[in-house]
């Protein structure tokens, strides 16, 4: 028995291949399907089953293109209701996969169909459990995604959680592995540890949703401090659910490479969004106008779907020449499937045809300190909340990037402002939308407030509450 998780970083999001005899499994595979396909040649085995903990909300998962490439099927838990051919288990139900087995624990709290699915090994000893979004490492699936679908609140799907965990998971052995479906930087999570492997007696050691004394108190704590999700998750439930073009369609689709005036002539046409993939580094020193910067180098599709929110909505790239395929496939991931091709060249081509371009003006953390009067000096900074409370620039605005919709329009366009970030990704994304929608009475720092606070120049706070906050 093999068992291997195949881990995405930028989406931090596990997959899982499970190869026994000649037979093999795939659990949540993500959307491009070539490298499970590759595994399986290698391997010289045969899909057998192709496993859906439930239907995600973060990511376009593999499951159709997978299927009608291996002829396997797709199994999800009790009451799931998919638009295309698939097994309903029903709970309890046991899979053979070579000399192993699969067996499913209905584990409603995340949504309704969410399941776990237990690995028994060849001599019947139950060894690992791939949880899906019900329970992560220190943490566990967020109850308020599916409140619409249920029919239920969020209180009322955290108390079926609880019931799920503590009755389905819990009583397992503590050696057992636990195989999650997302680790930290997942925002199905808010907890999460960094690791992506655990055993479940060490998550009843240090998880603090496993250690609560009753079912009211899990609830409560679980709900706590829940950001509200990124609204792109609905459209990918239901193209989970519902079905979508197959991947090599849209990559090939997407892959078009566009002069400068073709590019031009389809954003007229299309009002399709330009999104530059460039790190901001090179942004910010010159980009096509109404460009929106969301670096490849990066945790690239989450943002990409929190910014853009509409995944039907045309997209037309600026990568770094060699890096388009990866644009691609990354928006895909997260649904967006509409890219209309891409600036041939870079940018570069579109600067030496004599376009017009757009800058935004940047400054060092040092030069900002020499700018810097605490009595005057209007400060937003777009991260977190939480990373506000930590620390933040003395009577610095808290406007986190999550929610720029709701607050670009309070910004007094005479009154100049400095904006930063942690690093300067997240800054200079709200930079670029500021720029598109005709805001440039600002000035963004590079190496966000790390920089800033490492020239020792400028007064922070702790646990400050903002000037204004939006949550």
């Amino acid at each position: 028995m093999k068992v291997e998780q195949i881990y995405t970083g930028c989406l931090a999001q596990g997959a899982y291949y499970i190869v026994s005899g000649n037979e093999a499994a795939i659990i949540d595979p993500l959307r491009e399907v070539q490298p499970y396909l590759d595994r399986l040649a290698k391997d010289h085995v045969q899909l057998k089953y192709i496993f859906e903990t439930h239907f995600h909300a973060d990511f376009v998962s593999g499951h159709l293109d997978l299927s009608k490439k291996t002829g396997a099927p797709v199994v999800y838990g009790p009451t799931a209701q998919p638009a295309f051919e698939a097994i309903i288990a029903e709970d309890g139900e046991i899979f053979q996969i070579g000399t192993v087995q699969i067996k499913v624990l209905h584990t409603p709290g995340h949504t309704m169909e969410s399941s776990t699915f237990l690995l028994i090994d060849e001599d019947g000893r139950e060894t690992a459990i791939f949880s899906g979004d019900t329970l992560f490492l220190g943490d566990v699936g967020r109850p308020d995604l599916a409140q619409k679908a249920a029919g239920m609140t969020q209180e009322e799907l955290a108390g079926l959680l609880y019931d799920s965990i503590y009755s389905k998971i819990l009583p397992l052995p503590d050696d057992i592995t636990v195989y999650p479906a997302h680790g930290a930087g997942s925002a199905c999570g808010k907890k999460m540890q960094k690791e992506t492997i655990d055993t479940l007696g060490n998550q009843k050691k240090t998880n603090y949703a496993l250690n609560q004394p009753n079912r009211e108190t899990f609830i409560k704590e679980v709900l706590d401090g829940l950001a509200p999700p990124p609204k792109y998750f609905g459209m990918n439930v239901a193209l989970n659910k519902g079905g979508y073009d197959s991947f090599e369609e849209v990559k090939s689709n997407a892959l078009t490479a566009l002069s400068p005036n073709e590019f031009e002539e389809t954003a007229e046409h299309t009002e399709a969004l330009i999104l530059d993939t460039r790190p901001a580094a090179e942004f910010y020193q010159g980009f096509v106008p109404n460009s929106v910067n969301i670096g490849l180098k990066g945790d690239f599709a989450p943002w990409a779907g929190a910014m853009i929110v509409d995944v039907q909505q045309p997209i037309l790239l600026v990568c770094e020449p060699g890096t388009e395929e990866e644009a691609v496939t990354r928006l895909a991931r997260v649904g967006f499937d509409h890219v209309e091709g891409y600036l041939e060249g870079g940018y570069d081509s579109w600067k030496t045809s004599g376009k017009e371009v757009d800058m935004v003006r940047r400054i060092s953390p040092d030069q900002f300190a020499e700018e810097f009067n605490p009595e005057n000096t209007t400060v937003i900074d777009v991260r977190k909340p939480s990373e506000y409370q930590a620390e933040h620039i003395e009577n610095a605005e808290n406007k986190p990037l999550d929610y720029i919709s709701e607050w670009i329009g309070t910004i007094n366009a005479d009154q100049p402002f400095y904006l930063h970030c942690a690093g300067g990704y997240r800054s200079m994304i709200a930079a670029s939308i500021l720029h598109a929608r005709g805001i440039r009475n600002f000035t963004e720092i590079e190496g966000g407030f790390n920089g800033i606070r490492n020239t020792g120049k400028i007064p922070v706070s702790n646990f400050v509450c903002p000037t204004k906050t939006f949550k």
